[in-house]
Order: C-alpha cells, then structure tokens, then sequence
C-alpha cells in the first residue's frame, strides 16, 4: 500500500499509526489494570493517594496535549513529537517494574501521561495530513478501533500473566516494556511523514490573527465534544454498577474488555459511515444510544442488565470517538490542525474531570441511578447544542 492510493482507500501510515496505538495501549493497559492493586498491596498506598496521582496524571497530559500540538504546527513537522511521546510513554514502563515507593510511581504516571500528552495531538493531525479527505472518517475509525482493540488485549494479557506467575506484578510490568518499544520502532521505520507545505515558515499558531483562522465551526465541534464527554463521565462508574450487580470481583475487569470489544467493533464500521453521511445525523444517533445506556443502566443493576448497558455505551463510543476527531480536522484549517486538537483535546478531558467528580458526589449523596439520569439530562442539552449549529456543519 502507498502512502496516498486513492481517493477513498486508507493509506498504509494509517493502518501503522493504528498498530502504533494498539501496541502502546496493550503495554499501558497491562500495567494500568494492576497498577491500584500494586500500590494498595505491594507499596502499602491509601486510596487517597492512588487517586491523588491519577488526577495529577491525567492533568500533566492536558497541558501536555495543548503545547504538542501548537510546537507541531509552528514547526510544521508532526512525527519527531509523535516519536518523542510514544518513545516516552515506553521508557517509563520499566520505572513501574523497579518503583519501591509511591514516589517512584508518581514519577512514572506523570512522565508517562507526559508521553501521552505530547503524542496525542501530532498524531491525530498527521493521520488528517496523511488521509486523503474522502477516506478521513475511515482513517480515525480505523485508528480508534485498533487502538481499542489493544485496551482491551493489554488487561487480558495482564490476567493471563498474573494467574501464570502467582501474582507477580512486577514480572508483568517488565513483560509491558516489550510492546511498548514495538511501538516506538514501528512507528520510527513504519511512518513517512508527508513533505511540509511549501513556503512554510515557523509562526506561532496561537497568536491572534492565527487563533481567528478557527471559526465557529471549529469551537462549535469544541463545545459539542465538551458537553458529549460530560454526558459519558468515566467508564470506572459502568465498573462501579457492575459490582453493585454482584458480578465476582475477580470477573468486574472483564466488563469493560467486553465494552471496548464492542467500541473496536463499532469505530471503524462508523468511521466508514461518516464519510457519507451527515455528521450531524450520526452524533444525534450516537447520543441517542448513550442516553439509552444510561437509563438501562439507571433502571436496574442486575448483571445481564449491566452488560446491555455497557454493551450500548460502547456502540456508542464507536460511532463517535472516530467521527468527532474527522470533524476536527474538518473545520480546522490544515496548518492549525495540531492546535486543534490540543483545544479540542483540552476541553474534553476539563469536561471529563468535571464529569467524573459530579457523577461520583451524585453517586455518594443520592445513589447510582441518579448519577446515570444525570448523563442523560447531558445528553438531552448536547442534541440542543445540535439543533444550534453553525450553517456550515451538515
């Protein structure tokens, strides 16, 4: 496959940048899944403390994301600082195996969510810059699906090891390092990223007459993704209900392998969709299965009844993970695409903290069932933010 075949095929640096993904998720997921019970078990750790360094983790990658995207822009170049963040990413693998102290690990998450940061939006920009237009929605369902595929490989690998070698964690996490390094050469030797425009010249992407070139299209998709990510909360609640419904312990992990099995069926299907259809018409489909999701998962916590909820929260992640990332790089102009995502990525994951810290008071104070009617309430004021949209979002 060339870079560039056609028109409508899926150029061969997607498909690699997919595989970049999936192998990074498969070593992040191994350590992730088993890193709280690492720190509660082996280092002694509160669960004040675990939560404290998950929140400064997933900070650290916000303002990350945003200053990686505007440095790609300005020097015209995505794949260095895609390099760079998934090389990142890798080297601290090995700092989880070795860490003696709660230190030690925050000091791996925060380099780790720092690699995270810094390759997300280069990344995103450089499949927009490599996809040909007409086969854009493709190209991020396709990314998004074998990215999916490798969160949930990474958790079941990570069981598999642990039932082998009699709970030795931090043999599994030196295991992790393996696909993580996968990833970084695959990504050096696999990936020809295209020549800069011509006549390109470094200038800040944020200045102001730059940040005017993002019109109201753009910050209209900002805001509809914020209020989207506001309605979903974090997937750590669907695990919450899921041991309310008296799923074993030991069995709760595998139900979101189930819901990312179905988000990895969904995204590339849909991402296809999105080329032909109106956008509008499939985030209004795609908020209508959330909402769905949360009322069955409001209505009742009985196990069978979970897992449909589940399964329908990851249909839609599906049909619009992929097709708001296209929608983007749509309505962003193509040497700004970096600092759009940044934006975009910011936003969202403010939305998310925002999002997690209701639901988890509304579950303490009032029960599971309201924090789920609460999605739904979200969800009803994004399909408004649909029937306000731009005249140039179809």
């Amino acid at each position: 496959m060339s870079d560039r075949p056609s028109s409508t095929s899926i150029p061969r640096g997607v498909w690699v940048l997919g595989f970049v993904s999936l192998l990074m998720d498969v070593s992040s997921e191994m350590i992730h899944s088993l890193l709280p019970l690492f720190m509660v078990t082996v280092l002694g750790t509160s669960a004040l403390a675990v939560g404290l360094i998950e929140g400064l983790a997933e900070s650290t990658a916000l303002i990350a994301r945003v200053f990686s995207g505007v440095l790609s822009d300005y020097l015209g170049r995505r794949k260095a600082l895609a390099v760079f963040g998934y090389g990142l990413g890798a080297l601290t693998k090995p700092l989880f195996a070795i860490a003696t102290s709660t230190g030690m690990v925050l000091t791996a998450r925060l380099l780790d969510r720092v690699g995270k940061g810094v390759r997300g939006a280069p990344r995103d920009a450089l499949i927009a810059d490599i996809a040909p237009e007409a086969a854009r929605g493709a190209a991020f369902g396709l990314r998004q699906s074998l990215d999916t595929v490798g969160a949930f490989l990474g958790p079941l690998l990570a069981v598999v090891l642990m039932l082998l070698w009699s709970d030795d964690f931090r043999a599994v996490f030196w295991v992790a390092v393996i696909p993580g390094l996968l990833a970084v050469a695959l990504l050096v030797f696999g990936v020809r990223e295209p020549p800069p425009r011509d006549g390109h010249q470094p200038v800040n992407p944020i200045r102001r007459e730059n940040l005017k070139r993002l019109g109201h299209a753009y910050w209209w998709v900002v805001i509809i993704g914020a209020v989207f990510t506001l309605a979903r909360f974090s997937e750590a609640f669907l695990v919450l209900r899921a041991e309310q419904g008296g799923i074993p312990i030991a069995l709760v992990p595998l139900v979101m392998v189930a819901m990312n099995v179905i988000y990895a069926g969904a995204a590339y299907p849909f991402g296809r969709l999105s080329d032909s259809m109106s956008h509008v018409k499939l985030l209004t489909l795609g908020l209508l299965v959330l909402i769905a999701a949360d009322l069955v998962l409001a209505i009742n916590d009985h196990w069978y009844v979970v897992l449909a909820g589940v399964a329908l929260w990851g249909v839609h992640m599906g049909i619009t993970q992929g097709l708001l990332a296209r929608m983007v790089a749509d309505t962003a102009p193509a040497d700004l695409r970096g600092t759009a995502y940044g934006f975009f990525n910011l936003m969202s994951g403010i939305a998310m903290l925002v999002a997690s810290v209701l639901a988890g008071l509304l579950w303490d104070r009032l029960g599971a069932s309201f924090t789920f009617y609460a999605g739904a309430v979200f969800c009803m004021l994004a399909l408004l933010g649909l029937l306000w949209r731009p005249a140039d979002q179809s």
